[in-house]
């Protein structure tokens, strides 16, 4: 199976797992497709050999889906004997096994890669596509800090997520291409990165009310090649304060902001806003 000519099936159970579905809930191809040697190998390369993919899920979350994927293809397979699982799949449980990774528990501790695929409107779903080359915006979210320090900020919520779903259709992303931008309550960054790197926004001042949220932020605008403040402005906006009095005036003396986004941050929880940089304020 060729990496150009990748089934559907194949891509969108892709997407899901480098999202971190619950595996669950992944779009399971039939066990019967699954079962094939070129299904396998492609599965194998592209979701759990480390020496291709450097961004993937924790190794706990692999061995959970890696164990759901092998009981499929067992199941379908009426030799036992033969169990018909790929050689490279069998070594790599084996692997994850010997090694005793870490529990879920202690996994959602740690910094997690989660990335998020971004497809437009008009993406044709039933083309042959090479998943390397789809839109993404790849993350390092802290997820079990949101329990420990109730500080949201450093993980994906779903209200982001639907937003940046409207903003990748024609009508939304009509309304951020060559815009400024300022995002409020920003977070781990998926918004503000969605705009700068697949939206064509031409500034975007990404803002959030925690100094280490804003922080972690910085490094994710870097996995994502946006290290350029020219193209992306980072900074602590607390609400409550004149901005004229914080680096907010000078920013948007700069690059007034036409746009003002913000997702999870009151009721209702998106909000898109158009405006002049004064009305903002």
């Amino acid at each position: 199976m060729s990496d150009y000519g990748a089934d559907p099936q194949l891509l969108l159970l892709r997407r899901q797992y480098m999202q971190l579905f619950e595996p669950d809930f992944l779009a399971w191809p039939p066990a019967k497709f699954l079962k094939d040697v070129d299904v396998q190998k492609w599965l194998h390369k592209h979701l759990f050999d480390a020496n291709r993919n450097q961004r993937l899920p924790p190794e706990a979350y692999q061995m959970r889906v890696l164990k759901k994927l092998v009981a499929k293809v067992e199941k379908e397979t009426e030799n036992p004997e033969l169990a018909g699982v790929l050689r490279e799949l069998a070594a790599c449980l084996e692997s994850f096994v010997a090694k005793g990774v870490s529990s879920e528990f202690h996994t959602a501790q740690e910094e997690t890669y989660v990335t998020f695929t971004c497809l437009p409107e008009k993406y044709d779903l039933d083309s042959s596509h090479n998943c390397e080359s789809e839109p993404t915006v790849t993350l390092l979210e802290r997820r079990n800090l949101v329990s420990g320090s109730q500080i949201t900020g450093f993980r994906t919520w779903e209200g982001s997520l639907h937003l940046g779903s409207y903003l990748l259709t024609d009508a939304g992303s009509q309304i951020i291409h060559g815009k400024n931008i300022l995002e409020l309550g920003a977070g781990a960054g998926f918004l503000s990165i969605l705009l700068a790197k697949h939206l064509h926004a031409k500034h975007v001042t990404t803002t959030d009310g925690d100094e280490g949220v804003v922080e972690s932020m910085k490094e994710n605008l870097s996995l994502n090649g946006l290290d350029n403040q020219e193209k992306v402005q980072t900074g602590t906006l607390t609400w409550g304060y004149d901005p004229w009095e914080t680096w907010i005036k000078d920013d948007c003396d700069a690059n007034p902001y036409e746009v003002v986004i913000g997702a999870d941050i009151v009721r209702p929880h998106l909000i898109v806003v158009q405006t002049g940089c004064r009305a903002l304020m």
